[in-house]
Formats: structure tokens, C-alpha cells, sequence
């Protein structure tokens, strides 16, 4: 006759671990509370426990959150490991999310959740680690304690050691929004970032974000949307000169500025522009803007991905016109 799973003296503390860690636990914590592993396999049978990985459960229910999946992942590693590369950089909020991996669908993960790519954990041990179905497993000697944080209760791998991580797995554009991300968020700066590189020169993604470091000013480039960013990719490859990004100019935000060419550029998406209202306040903000001596153009998403030759045609007369500011004198806005 099977048990009645309820009436374990530890199932209260279970619940309270389990809420604890986004619904999920491993076998050697319910082992810690006085589980057996017989009772384990009982309670995963009358479907008390659901397993998501090898010895890792959760509890109660087949669904889980993106964080209850990033602590599975987790705690499958085993003591000391931690949640790595770019599934730390979610986590952080330094990199765009995506898909789940399909080891999701085993604990009946919402349907957004279970498709993508492995979940990356690195553990602080050079081998002996079986390989995990959903996870990418990296093993070194040089995780330490210091190496690693919690983010909302999850294991993870300190924002300075992802962001290195991160410079073996990004082009280097990617790693410079990363970089730029974590500024703004307040979670590094510099010279952490700096110590970092010092500490383990050899460790790969280490060049790459020095690389960054010597040429990128930090926080600069920090883009709100994908079209901003594309925006910025045409000025790259058409050789404009960098402008400023999301700034402040007056009593206003601008996407891009060329501050000694008064010019200011525009990325006008269609979501937030296409209201009557919004075009009310775009011609208010161009007109205000006009008034202090600025040029304004205005980018659609089929400009920028269409005609980038026209775009960056258009700033560069504009730039080309304005290097001087208008009239011999300069409008001082801070």
C-alpha cells in the first residue's frame, strides 16, 4: 500500500524549502530533512514530486517559473555549482532572454519556457560530472566562493565572472551591451571589471573584454530597443562618427545626438509613435528642440533595415553642414 505522503513529520519544511526555491529541491536536501530514499521514490510515484532532473524535483505541480527552471538547473550541478554564461546573464538582466530548453516539458514548463537552447551551470570541479540532458556543464578548478552570488535566491555566477564568460559566447557588439547594461543597472563598473580581467588573464572571454575595455566608453552606448540598436549598427558599417545614446538634451530624452553638429536622430518604432497622440508630441518635441538651433530627422524601422544607404546619407550632410553651430555661437545645454 503506498504511504500517505502528508503525514511525514518533514513535509511542512519541505513546502517551506520548496517555496523558498521557486518550487524546486533537490534529493539531497529532502535526504537532509529525513527522507529516505525509498520515501523519495514514493512520493515521486504518487506524483507528490515531479522530477526535472536527475535528482532534482519539483514539488506539487508540473508547472514552474523561468526562475524555478534557472534553480533546477542549479541545483543539478551539485554543491557549489552555479548558474553560468548566458542563462547568468538573463538572470542578471545584462543580456536579452530567450527560450527555455526543452528539459522543461518534463515538468510541464509553460509552453514559452520549453524550447531554446541548454541551460549553462558551472561547477567547481575539473571532471566527474555526468553529462545532463538540458544543460551545458562547465567545470573549473577556479570557481570560487567569491566567484558566485545570489540572484533571487539562484546560485550564479557573480556579474563580473558572467560578463567574462560572456566574452567567449557574444560578438563584440553583444559583450558591449552587456557591459553597458550592467552600468546602467549599478550591478559593476570599471575598474571591477578591470580586476577581473587582472585575476584571470588566461580564462577565455578575458581578451575579448579587455579588448572592450581599452576602446568602449562604458555606458555609452546603452540602446532601448532593437531598431536603436540597428540604427547604430548602420552607423558603424557606413563610418559615421559614434553620437551619444539616450541622452539627455533640455527637458528631453533623445535616441542619438551629434552635440557639435546640433543633430539629433530619432528612432520612431510603431509601437510608440503611431498614435495621433504620440505624432502630436513628436512635432512638439521636434519644434522645441528646433528653437535651441537642433536638427531633428525621424527613422522608421524600414528606413533603417531597408535603406540604411539613405539613412546614413541623410546624417552625413547634416553633419557634414552642421559642424559648426549656427550663427558662430553654441546653444549650452547640459
Amino acid at each position: 500500500m503506498a504511504e500517505k505522503v502528508v503525514n511525514h513529520p518533514a513535509s511542512g519544511a519541505i513546502a517551506a524549502l520548496a517555496g523558498r526555491q521557486h518550487g524546486v529541491l533537490s534529493a539531497a536536501q529532502l535526504y537532509s530533512l529525513g527522507f529516505s530514499g525509498d520515501q523519495v521514490r514514493t512520493r515521486a510515484h504518487n506524483g507528490w514530486l515531479h522530477r526535472l532532473h536527475q535528482g532534482v524535483y519539483c514539488v506539487g505541480h508540473r508547472r514552474l517559473s523561468r526562475h524555478g527552471i534557472w534553480m533546477a538547473a542549479a541545483l543539478a550541478g551539485g554543491e557549489g555549482a552555479a548558474l553560468s554564461h548566458r542563462a547568468a546573464g538573463e538572470l542578471w538582466e545584462i543580456i536579452a532572454s530567450r527560450a527555455m530548453h526543452g528539459a522543461a516539458m518534463a515538468a510541464g514548463a509553460p509552453a514559452d519556457l520549453a524550447v531554446g537552447e541548454p541551460i549553462d551551470v558551472t561547477v567547481p570541479t575539473p571532471g566527474g560530472r555526468a553529462r545532463r540532458p538540458g544543460l551545458v556543464i562547465h567545470r573549473s578548478q577556479a570557481l570560487a566562493p567569491a566567484d558566485t552570488e545570489r540572484r533571487h535566491g539562484i546560485p550564479v555566477t557573480s556579474v563580473e565572472r558572467t560578463i567574462v564568460d560572456l566574452g567567449a559566447k557574444l560578438t563584440r557588439r553583444g559583450l558591449e551591451r552587456a557591459v553597458d547594461e550592467a552600468h546602467r543597472l549599478h550591478l559593476t563598473d570599471a575598474d571591477r571589471l578591470q580586476h577581473e580581467v587582472r585575476r584571470h588573464p588566461r580564462r577565455p572571454g578575458t581578451r575579448a573584454l579587455r579588448l572592450v575595455l581599452a576602446s568602449h566608453a562604458i555606458g555609452s552606448t546603452v540602446t532601448r530597443s532593437e531598431l536603436e540598436e540597428r540604427f547604430l549598427a548602420v552607423c558603424r558599417r557606413r563610418s559615421l562618427p559614434p553620437p551619444e545614446v539616450n541622452v539627455r538634451l533640455g527637458e528631453f530624452i533623445v535616441d542619438f545626438l551629434w552635440r557639435e553638429a546640433h543633430l539629433v536622430v530619432e528612432a520612431d518604432g510603431r509601437q510608440s509613435h503611431a498614435t495621433h497622440a504620440a505624432f502630436q508630441r513628436d512635432r512638439d518635441r521636434d519644434s522645441s528642440l528646433s528653437a535651441l538651433g537642433f536638427t531633428t530627422l525621424r527613422f522608421t524601422w524600414w528606413d533603417v533595415t531597408r535603406r540604411p544607404a539613405v539613412v546614413a546619407d541623410r546624417v552625413r550632410r547634416v553633419l557634414d553642414r552642421r559642424r559648426a553651430p549656427p550663427g558662430g555661437s553654441s546653444t549650452a545645454i547640459e
